[in-house]
């Protein structure tokens, strides 16, 4: 007896009974598998049953969190961005797993990377870094609780971007530069005592000149700034030349820890420098015009500037300047541009 199309009823009921016919389970057959149709009907009700519970929960989160909206809204911000970082940490790792991949199966290096790929890992590297520390700490019974505690009060030390408000990224920016601002004046004056030291007159001249205009708070030309970098290429000013205290204040120029062994600190040290001239590289090949507003931004502050209070016009601007710079530069003269951030 034909069913439909797709599905036959199973024969084999010749010479029974009409009664026994009744109580006889009638199965029907997917003609395009051989499998009986009631293994599709259960699949069938077992995603609708998975969608209605997962649709379920998705009505009940929202309106928790309407709830607390409305009645912890201080709260409310706290929660909304914990989860939403944790959203950005997971789909920054699936993108750098991808990147890794990518780099395992072309046989590429860093340097051959795209700029958004090469500042996504350098940026992910750093946030790792910054969290291990917090994952080990709430590895003891009941300290993830104090871990809570700690991050809540200390948010910029404990936490990564993605953790933080917009409130909160603008304040730490402007906290950052400024540490980075307190070192500014040491290093100009190691770079007048550096300079002191140069043997060719000339040039000797034109770097006071510059050393002077950067204490005076000016900006000098990139004209001006190309013709004493060949002085950062050897002693006393090249990166493999300067003393033990020039190092220690690069290294906080750069966010790095001065207190490090001297060998280490200069192995850091190049090591960044020269992630900084690659990026630069990329940035150039890539465009300043393509970056976004943030992009625009990060990029500024990775490179010295602190970029929350100027339009995105004069970020492209300046890093527009900093790339042409950063172009003409040859050999071993990268630590230029750490003093003339």
């Amino acid at each position: 007896m034909a069913l439909g199309r797709g599905c036959f009823r199973l024969q084999g009921l010749r010479g029974c009974r009409f009664s026994e016919f009744l109580h006889y389970p009638t199965v029907y057959v997917s003609q395009l598998t051989g499998h009986p149709l009631s293994q599709f009907f259960t699949t069938a009700k077992r995603s609708t049953l998975s969608s209605a519970i997962i649709s379920k929960a998705k009505r009940l989160n929202a309106k928790y969190e309407k709830f607390l909206e409305r009645n912890f809204p201080r709260f409310y911000v706290i929660y909304s961005t914990f989860f939403r970082g944790f959203r950005l940490l997971f789909l920054d790792f699936k993108e750098v797993s991808v990147i890794k991949h990518k780099m395992a199966e072309q046989g590429l290096k860093y340097n051959q990377l795209p700029y958004r790929e090469m500042e996504k890992l350098r940026q992910f590297r750093r946030d790792v870094i910054k969290v291990i520390p917090v994952v080990l700490l709430s590895i003891p019974p009941f300290a993830n609780y104090m871990v809570f505690i700690l991050m809540y009060f200390y948010p910029r030390q404990l936490l990564i971007r993605h953790f933080w408000t917009q409130e909160q990224q603008q304040e730490f920016t402007e906290i950052y530069h400024s540490m980075r601002a307190q070192v500014y004046p040491d290093a100009v004056s190691s770079l007048f005592k550096a300079a002191s030291r140069v043997p060719d007159r000339q040039l000797k001249g034109q770097l006071l000149h510059l050393a002077s205009k950067i204490q005076e708070g000016m900006h000098p030309e990139i004209s001006q700034l190309h013709a004493v970098a060949i002085l950062f290429s050897r002693p006393p000013l090249g990166i493999r030349r300067i003393d033990a205290h020039q190092m220690k204040i690069l290294s906080q120029v750069m966010f790095l820890t001065p207190h490090l062994p001297i060998f280490i600190l200069r192995r850091r040290l190049w090591s960044h420098i020269m992630e900084i001239r690659h990026l630069d590289q990329a940035l150039n090949n890539l465009g300043v015009h393509d970056l976004s507003e943030d992009e625009l931004r990060i990029a500024c502050h990775v490179r010295g500037l602190n970029s929350v209070h100027l339009s995105p016009a004069q970020c492209k601007d300046w890093l527009t300047k900093w790339v042409q710079l950063s172009k003409k530069l040859k050999g071993h003269r990268e630590n230029f541009l750490l003093l003339f951030k």
